[in-house]
């Protein structure tokens, strides 16, 4: 009987970078690859089927994944394209290896956002043609409308989404992979220009360049590779996109995917099960808001569990050890395999300075960003 278990076996990423001119994102792609086929124990002739997680219109070309299978060594193999994030990848790659289409799965996203000149005009492009885009609506713009209703609904003091920024800062000052460290106070963060009230310049993640591949293994083969880790459980979900029809005050996408995990998880209470968590903070005020939708802190309790330390790395519950987007950088698509390989490193005890005691079981989420409302959630364990 064929088990239903799957697993992570190789893990490569690239360190973000700001800029990348000495690279191409194909030349990241093919080190990201190296270094998990490396890291699983396995050849690229090995791999049965290949993901490229990718966006048209970040890429600037069309039918992405007819650049990518060279540098995975992919070349005449199985290779389709996930328009959506990492997570939706990570995912096809378990049901293609539950279904018993294949044993090893990569699933690869890379980002070269410094080849992107403006960056809001592109994202522009996701607003309905009709209603919303004619009204030229800045991403930030409403990024900062949602900020608003989250922060009043909460009652949440912009001192904790501050605090935020200063702890995932902070900790990418022990990750020697995260570029954008630095030593922030709340005053520092509340004093950056404001970008759409009462979103800040500090609360924005900075855009950066990288590459991740991630091999996901049947247990059979899992069994083969030298340090396997366990998908318990994974979710995820698109609700509305349009701004007429949502939930402002809330991620009901990241609480649907979280609960869709869990569920497969087999966990009740993710407060006393998740010892860590890796959480999507393109904005700042997103890691408080899926923080909530995660049940990993009560309606309105996120912001207060940040000011009280409970969720820097020292802390009870540690959020974004590796530093998040913040402290990494944001790669569009690409950042949810960024945070789903800072877990596997934290979960199989090799994150060095930045490594958070006794993580045996995590939590990814993802989000894909304005005006999307979809997101997903991994548990991960050894």
């Amino acid at each position: 009987m064929m088990s239903d278990r799957v697993a992570i076996v190789g893990v490569g990423q690239t360190p973000p970078r700001a800029l990348s001119p000495d690279q191409s994102y194909r030349e990241m792609t093919f080190q990201a690859a190296t270094r998990a086929y490396a890291d699983a124990g396995v050849s690229h002739r090995d791999i049965d089927s290949f993901i490229s997680v990718a966006e048209d219109i970040h890429e600037g070309t069309s039918i992405t994944d007819e650049y990518t299978p060279d540098q995975l060594g992919a070349v005449l193999r199985p290779v389709q394209t996930i328009a959506g994030d990492g997570i939706q990848g990570l995912a096809t790659a378990f049901m293609l290896i539950r279904s018993g289409i294949a044993d090893l799965v990569a699933v690869e996203s890379h980002c070269k956002s410094s080849n992107i000149l403006r960056h809001n005009e592109v994202l522009e492009m996701a607003f309905d043609p009709i209603y919303e885009r004619p009204l030229r609506i800045n991403p930030h713009y409403v990024a900062g409308l949602e900020m608003q209703r989250f922060l009043h609904e909460t009652n949440t003091a912009e001192d904790a989404v501050a605090q935020v920024v200063v702890k995932n800062r902070r900790h990418a000052l022990s990750n020697a992979i995260a570029p954008f460290g630095a030593a922030f106070s709340i005053d520092d963060v509340l004093a950056s220009p404001p970008v759409a009230e009462p979103l800040r310049e500090l609360e924005v993640s900075p855009y950066a360049d990288g590459a991740v591949v991630i091999v996901v293994a049947s247990e059979e083969a899992a069994r083969r590779a030298p340090r396997p880790l366990w998908i318990r459980g994974i979710g995820w979900i698109s609700d509305s996109p349009w701004l007429a029809s949502r939930a402002w005050g809330q991620a009901t996408y990241a609480a649907l995917a979280a609960e869709m995990a869990y569920k497969m998880a087999g966990i009740s209470d993710p407060s006393n099960e998740i010892r860590f968590a890796e959480i999507d903070d393109t904005y700042a005020y997103k890691e408080l808001q899926h923080v909530e939708a995660a049940r990993l802190a009560p309606r309105g309790g996120a912001g207060r569990m940040t000011l009280s330390g409970e969720t820097a790395r020292s802390g009870s519950l540690p959020i974004n050890p590796s530093g998040g987007s913040l402290g990494m950088g944001y790669c569009f698509d690409t950042s949810a395999l960024y945070r789903t390989a800072e877990a596997a490193r934290q979960v199989r005890g090799e994150a060095g300075r930045h490594q958070v005691r006794g993580a045996t079981t995590g939590l990814v989420m993802s989000w894909r960003g304005v005006p999307t409302q979809t997101g997903g959630a991994l548990v991960l364990a050894a």
